[in-house]
């Protein structure tokens, strides 16, 4: 499907694709996307487990808040169907070895993660042209799907709204596996927003910081227009 794709209809693939229901979802990172995500979803009626660096005894009062798991990072993706990896992403090479093991079978990896050359330093393949999120899937070792990194984080709690709503807000969702897709999409839907198809991951340029996509706020034909109007080179403020 071409990138800027309006999603309308279920991919078809041979991979797993999760039905949106009450799914075992796993959260590393607890910052402004993984606590708004961890508060949305648990409220859908997911079973959530959440984790940070700092260890599970940091997150006591969003457990209460959201009745959330609190886990060390080495057990969050247990059992679970979808995991979320949103951190810096600087810190995606010291996540645990083999943190991902005990996921479920055709577990659906998303990626939230940007790169910022002031926050994170020089990632020289990156600079040289490498997706952000392909960098991330060979570190982790597992296939990932890039979504939620171009999204206000307070939008998730606040913009959220009904299929078929008009203008409602849509976001780009970019990966190589279409059934680990559909899921995102569906995911996505249930938390109140539209989806539009970014491309593959090696397209997931298009909705890297510094893009027309970037923060944008439109609906699913405005996110579709903005993610052919991209450009494949990093701006300077996004550079190194």
């Amino acid at each position: 499907m071409a990138a800027g794709t309006v999603v309308t209809t279920r991919f078809s693939s041979p991979s797993q694709h999760w039905k949106v229901g009450s799914m075992k979802i796993g959260i590393i990172g607890a910052g402004n996307i993984g606590g708004n995500l961890t508060r949305r979803l648990t409220a859908l009626g997911h079973k959530v487990s959440v984790a940070n660096s700092r260890g599970p005894q940091t997150l006591t009062a969003l457990a209460e808040e959201t009745g959330a798991t609190p886990v060390p990072v080495s057990e969050a993706a247990q059992d679970a169907q979808v995991v979320v990896v949103t951190i810096p992403l600087r810190a995606i090479p010291d996540l645990p070895a083999g943190f991902l093991d005990g996921a479920a079978p055709c577990a659906v990896v998303i990626d939230t993660c940007n790169y910022y050359p002031q926050r994170d330093g020089r990632i020289a393949v990156i600079e040289d042209g490498l997706t952000e999120s392909r960098w991330t899937e060979r570190q982790i070792g597992h296939p990932v799907i890039k979504a939620f990194n171009g999204t206000y984080a307070q939008d998730l709690l606040d913009r959220g709204r009904p299929q078929g709503s008009p203008g409602r807000q849509a976001l780009p969702v970019a990966g190589d596996d279409a059934g680990a897709k559909q899921t995102v999409c569906d995911l996505i839907d249930e938390l109140g927003f539209d989806t539009v198809d970014a491309g593959g991951l090696d397209e997931s340029w298009r909705q890297q910081p510094g893009t027309p996509v970037y923060g944008n706020r439109g609906d699913a034909d405005t996110i579709a227009k903005a993610l052919a109007a991209a450009s494949p080179e990093r701006t300077a403020q996004w550079r190194a």
